[in-house]
Formats: structure tokens, C-alpha cells, sequence
């Protein structure tokens, strides 16, 4: 019964073909140079497998063709043309033209996130595809912090979310509190509106034996205001914790200042490929993520999934995956509450392994690949059948 189950899968499968339309100016070489290239097309893979058709409508030139060997099967469909590159919005406009003879085949086109949704909507209009509007985060909550909730800017977020949302015929997001945000702007989306967590590899991400741990702490994450990194450097350097931080952004100056009062206790790469972060998850003793909101954050649930304790802050999007003393710890956002939780497990070994192979299990449960396969395929072939 249950080899039957899997044949009439791939079988269903293997008649779709989904077009991804990549985030807004993104492209193949963008999640390379990011280090997020092995970690984005994992799900693609694992959709090729099942018998499913898969080509990427990429923002890149026509270097995104290079990567073609490591995605054997995947079209790329990308800003090429032999004679010029055209500008963006030129290209962004034309797309449904462009790369008509793929648009044409598919049967459901998906963005990947609301930035850029609107030029894969347009396109699905255009070949008369069902759409799928994918969220990993709310770009108007995330503006609404940087610059108010009343601002012109959040205001024009909000309402390309509620033309997106509107129209889309099925609507992707990693939490249930998006999922209660879209609702508060488009009240009808309740049944077309999906909550499908992001996945972790656990087979790669997984515990890994080393004699010697070389650092205390590890975080990994874009080193931006929001992440709160001030509070965890000012915590690193007020006590003798040796950290590793693996992450850019708009902080990198305030890094570079604190690296310099450190006495050699920080470390800091600007990336890593997705492939090498369980190496470096492995080499630490504890993973903390002080962030003062979240949406479902990534390199939490992966640092989980190689067995590490997990230290993150009571804060949105973080205590909706860390449950107290259960599968992590959790704190304040100030610097002094980070230190003293991150000395207080740092000398509780027991506290710290019981917390990891918690933390590992819970991921296995709820955000392994494979699981999440099957969510998205079960969404993907409803819109298609209908």
C-alpha cells in the first residue's frame, strides 16, 4: 500500500511543471555569492525527484547559465541576450515574452518572495497560470519597524501585499502569525492562505564529533540593527566568552570596532557557504540569536538541527520555536540578560546536551525537508487539479 502511495505521488508529480520566479534584482549567482545557493535549491531537488518539472526565472545575466551543471533538469531563464542586457525594467516587463516558450508549459507559477511578486503575478495573468505568492517574511511588518507604521513607505508595502495577497490563488507563509497578518489585510484569503514552515536539511544539518570545541557561542545571521548584535558584542566583550559570528550587514563597522576591544575573543567570517555552516555549528558550544523580532528564522532551526543548545531572545518569531527549558533558553534583549543566560548554560553541561537533543528532535519533527516536500507538493497539485 505504501509503495502504491508513492508511485500515484511521483505519477501526479510528474505531470506539473513549476516555474519560480526569484526574489525581486536576485539571481543564481546572488544566492552563491550569499551562500545560500545549496540551502535555496534543496527544495527544487527534492521536487525534481518526486517527478515534477522545475525552471527559475533569475534577475542575473548570463552567468546564471554556469550554474547549470549543479541543477541538471532546471531550466534558467535569466536576463541573456546575446546582443545586450536589458535594463531591469525593460526585462522585469517583458519577461512574459522573453521566456514565453517556458511560461507557456507551465502549470503553476510561484514567487519566492512579495519583493518581485507582482512581475510574477502579471506573468501568470498573462498565460492565464495559477499563482502562487510566497512569503518567508512581512515586508510591511519589517517596514513598519524601520520606518513607522504610518509611513509612506509602509503604506506602499501594505498595499502591494493586498494586491498580491488579493489575487494570488494560493497564498505560502512560514508562520501563523503571517498568516493572521494577511488575513487583517485581505479578510478572504483564509482558505487559499497556507502556513509552511521553512525546511532544514537534517541529514546535513546534524551533530557532528569533534574532541575540541574552538569557540563558546556562535551566531549566524545579517548583521542589521533588528538582529540586535550590539547587545551580544557588548556581551561578548564584558566577560571572556570567545565568539564566532558569521554574517554581513549595515554593522559591519560596529564589528570591526568591537573585534578590536575583544582581546582576540571574536571571531568573524562575512559568509559561508550553507554546505559548511554544520562544520562550523559543531565547533561551538551554544548558538544565540538576540534578535528583537523574527519571522522564521533559519539559521535558528539549522543550528537546532545539528544538536547544538540554542540561546535566543523572548522576542517574536523566536519564542514561537524555542520553547523554555524544553528545546532552548531564552532571555532579554539587553546585554547584561544575554551574558548572564549565556554564562549560566555554558556551566550547565547537562542542561546544555538535555536542551540539544531536544532542540534536534523538535526540528526533525516539524521542519525537516522531506516534510515540507510533501506540504508544498500537497498545495501545488490542489491548485492544479482545480
Amino acid at each position: 500500500m505504501q509503495n502504491r502511495s508513492k508511485q500515484h505521488l511521483l505519477h501526479s508529480s510528474s505531470r506539473i511543471h513549476l516555474t519560480l520566479f526569484f526574489t525581486r534584482g536576485v539571481s543564481l549567482r546572488t544566492w552563491e555569492e550569499l551562500g545560500m545557493f545549496e540551502r535555496e535549491v534543496a527544495l527544487y531537488r527534492k521536487f525534481q525527484a518526486k517527478g515534477m518539472k522545475v525552471s527559475f526565472v533569475t534577475y542575473g545575466d548570463e552567468r546564471d547559465l554556469k550554474y547549470a551543471p549543479r541543477i541538471p533538469g532546471i531550466d534558467i531563464l535569466c536576463n541573456s541576450r546575446p546582443e545586450k542586457r536589458l535594463p531591469f525594467r525593460v526585462y522585469a516587463a517583458l519577461i512574459p515574452i522573453i521566456h514565453a516558450k517556458i511560461l507557456r508549459k507551465s502549470n503553476v507559477i510561484k514567487s519566492n518572495q512579495t519583493a518581485g511578486a507582482e512581475i510574477a503575478q502579471r506573468a501568470a495573468k498573462f498565460w492565464r497560470k495559477p499563482f502562487i505568492a510566497r512569503s518567508g517574511w512581512m515586508w510591511s511588518f519589517n517596514e513598519a519597524r524601520r520606518t513607522g507604521q504610518n509611513s509612506q513607505q509602509t503604506l506602499q508595502v501594505l498595499e502591494l501585499e493586498k494586491k498580491i495577497f488579493s489575487k494570488a490563488d494560493r497564498i505560502i507563509v512560514t508562520t501563523s502569525a503571517m498568516r493572521e497578518s494577511i488575513l487583517k489585510i485581505v479578510p478572504s484569503s483564509s482558505k487559499k492562505a497556507w502556513v509552511i514552515p521553512n525546511y532544514v536539511d537534517d541529514a546535513k544539518f546534524r551533530p557532528l564529533k569533534f574532541g575540541h570545541k574552538r569557540h563558546e557561542i556562535i551566531f549566524v545571521g545579517r548583521l542589521s540593527p533588528e538582529k540586535n548584535i550590539e547587545q551580544l558584542l557588548r556581551a561578548v566583550v564584558s566577560s571572556d566568552i570567545k565568539a564566532m559570528f558569521i554574517g554581513q550587514g549595515p554593522l559591519e563597522q560596529l564589528m570591526m570596532k568591537m573585534i578590536s576591544s575583544s582581546q582576540g575573543r571574536i571571531y568573524w567570517k562575512k559568509r559561508i557557504p550553507s554546505n559548511d555552516l554544520p562544520f562550523y555549528f559543531n565547533q561551538a558550544k551554544l548558538f544565540v540569536l538576540p534578535s528583537l523580532y523574527e519571522n522564521h528564522p533559519k539559521s535558528l532551526i539549522e543550528a537546532m538541527s545539528c544538536g547544538l543548545p540554542v540561546l535566543g531572545a523572548d522576542s517574536p518569531g523566536i519564542r514561537d520555536i524555542i520553547q523554555h527549558g524544553v528545546n532552548g533558553w531564552l532571555c532579554d534583549t539587553d546585554s547584561e540578560s544575554i551574558r548572564i543566560s549565556i554564562e549560566y548554560m555554558l556551566n550547565n553541561q547537562n542542561l546544555c546536551k538535555k536542551l540539544g537533543n531536544n532542540a534536534r528532535t523538535f526540528v526533525i519533527k516539524h521542519f525537516s525537508l522531506e516534510q515540507i516536500v510533501e506540504k508544498e507538493l500537497e498545495l501545488i497539485k490542489e491548485i492544479v487539479k482545480e
